[in-house]
């Protein structure tokens, strides 16, 4: 059994899915935002401003800054309704149409009769976005929290901009918990980027997909037809009776995880290709991998159900 992001036809682009510009409470025009990610050799980028009231409401228009090799997905950051710790959710909706109707978030506060995050992420589903609950360790977000919004595609895993400004940049145990539980969800790496700091280029997505457009990187997250990635890149992934063959870029160890304490890790020099043994793994249901190189650097594939 192959993951489906190295079966499906096409090939793999490389993009940032949460950013943000001076629209809400980035540095930097959408323009110039816009410009760094293509030059910085980024195939798409999606502006994800806040959608709140003090903003404007955003759904940033970025259809002018495409470029032959460079497209944008439309999208935003959602706030609405309190998880279990009294702040607002934080909920990534990429391929947001522009007229998302707002709801009744005029700031970052709680107000009375306020959809709720699951409420407004369902309603982001239900007008074809790819949702995520975006960094749940920064967010203090709770299992229980997480469970209530059964909506989301993906959990922001890896969010850049949370690991250079305050050290938490994780959503590993919530999206381990939650896949151990049965939801179907995938992994997303992503900067969050302001520029206010060094919060940018450091996490991203490898979407598969037949051509660089909307239409298909949005058709091919939704499918989970991707890896994330700080640098390494995944090249192959297959489950064959009781392993799992990994081939990459050259790496130093290669991890398959699983529900639990189920993990199994290979180490060596320079590894392009690795076989991973699950009798450790035992009856979990789902896996997933992570490879490192010699940096430090990660990539981590989507789950596969066993």
């Amino acid at each position: 059994m192959r993951l489906s992001a190295f079966s499906t036809p096409g090939r793999f682009w490389r993009g940032n899915l949460h950013t943000h510009s001076n629209l809400s409470d980035g540095a930097l025009p959408p323009e110039e935002v816009c410009r760094r990610y293509r030059a910085e050799g980024y195939d798409f980028m999606a502006l994800t401003d806040h959608f709140v009231g003090c903003f404007g409401y955003p759904v940033a228009d970025t259809v002018p800054f495409r470029a032959e090799g460079f497209t944008t997905l439309i999208g935003a950051e959602l706030h609405s309704g309190p998880m279990s710790n009294g702040e607002l959710w934080h909920i990534l909706a990429v391929g947001l149409p522009p007229d998302f109707a707002p709801g009744n978030a005029p700031d970052f506060r709680v107000q009375p009769g306020m959809e709720t995050g699951p409420e407004i992420a369902a309603r982001a589903v239900a007008a074809g976005a790819f949702v995520a609950i975006a960094h749940p360790q920064w967010s203090g977000l709770t299992l229980a929290d997480a469970r209530s919004l059964t909506a989301a595609h993906a959990v922001e895993v890896y969010n850049h901009g949370c690991a250079m400004g305050c050290d938490r940049p994780d959503g590993f145990a919530i999206a381990d918990l939650l896949l151990t539980e049965g939801r179907d969800l995938s992994l997303i790496a992503t900067d969050d980027a302001h520029f206010s700091e060094p919060d940018h280029f450091g996490g991203w997505v490898m979407v598969k997909a037949t051509e660089n457009t909307p239409e298909a990187l949005l058709a091919a997250l939704k499918s989970g037809q991707f890896y994330s990635s700080q640098g390494p890149e995944l090249r192959d992934v297959v489950v064959e009776g009781n392993r799992v063959i990994v081939e990459s870029s050259a790496v130093v160890s290669v991890i398959v995880q699983g529900a639990g304490t189920g993990a199994k890790a290979v180490h060596g020099q320079s590894m392009t290709r690795a076989e991973v043994p699950l009798e450790r793994l035992g009856a979990s249901h789902w896996l997933r991998v992570t490879v490192i190189d010699a940096a430090g650097r990660r990539a981590w594939s989507n789950p596969v159900r066993r």
